[in-house]
């Protein structure tokens, strides 16, 4: 079987070679299309991933919280309504039944919506991590912070969760990488993003070898540089004898 790279240099309408394989004058090669799909990905991704981190360490923390059981339960419930039910679903009812009971979400764009069900899915994840980081944590810690005058949101701002981030670095890693992957499921709802290129663009060019394998590098040159990032800022934030200290905080 013969390979053809120059299938990404032709242009998408009239499937001619392009002398650089970027379109000029408004012409769209494969190449761009792969770029700009790439691109999607990545917006998706970023934009659910900080929606996450926001609501998952919100329902996270207030699963820990002293002498708030109906806070807790409301904070367990979250978790295990996004956690047990299918991304897929979840989007497919973001896209296609809450409009219809909520009109106004019709014009939202499919893009939105997307990073609605990806980082609410996700948020759920991430307040597991939250509530095992400051679980995990000395009980000490919040009895000194308290010791100190510190209110109850001021242990947690200044104390509990900068020490509990330290700690689920590492699971959050994973994480970052997941909403990367999770993020194909965009294609679903006709977001141009890595996964819908690969698809259409097979249909078109018949080279499905090399536009998959196009898309399969990208996939891992973006979990290596997550992998990279997330490693520096565990490196440069660790704590020595954190995790030692926190083995004996139940």
């Amino acid at each position: 079987m013969s390979w053809d790279w120059q299938v990404f240099c032709e242009d998408t309408i009239t499937r001619e070679a392009t002398p650089s394989c970027f379109g000029q004058g408004g012409d769209i090669t494969y190449l761009d299309w792969l770029l700009s799909a790439w691109g999607w990905t990545v917006s998706v991704s970023l934009s659910a991933l900080l929606l996450a981190l926001l609501v998952g360490s919100v329902i996270g923390t207030l699963r820990t919280l002293p002498n708030r059981p109906w806070v807790v339960r409301a904070g367990n419930a979250w978790v295990e309504l996004f956690r047990n039910i299918p991304l897929l679903v979840q989007l497919f009812l973001w896209y296609h039944v809450l409009p219809s009971l909520f009109p106004a979400l019709q014009a939202v764009p499919g893009f939105v919506l997307v990073v609605l069900a990806l980082g609410l899915f996700t948020s759920a994840r991430v307040a597991e991590q939250v509530r095992s980081g400051i679980l995990a944590l000395p009980r000490g810690q919040r009895h000194a912070a308290m010791a100190l005058g510190m209110s109850t949101a001021q242990s947690y701002r200044y104390v509990l969760l900068p020490m509990a981030f330290r700690i689920i670095i590492p699971p959050l890693t994973s994480e970052t990488m997941n909403i990367f992957k999770n993020s194909s499921v965009a294609f679903a709802v006709s977001v141009a993003e890595l996964t819908m290129f690969a698809m259409q663009a097979q249909e078109e060019t018949t080279r499905g070898v090399e536009v998959y394998l196009a898309v399969t590098t990208l996939y891992v040159i973006s979990a290596f540089v997550i992998n990279r990032v997330m490693a520096f800022i565990e490196q440069r934030s660790r704590v020595p004898g954190l995790i030692a200290a926190g083995g004996g905080g139940h």
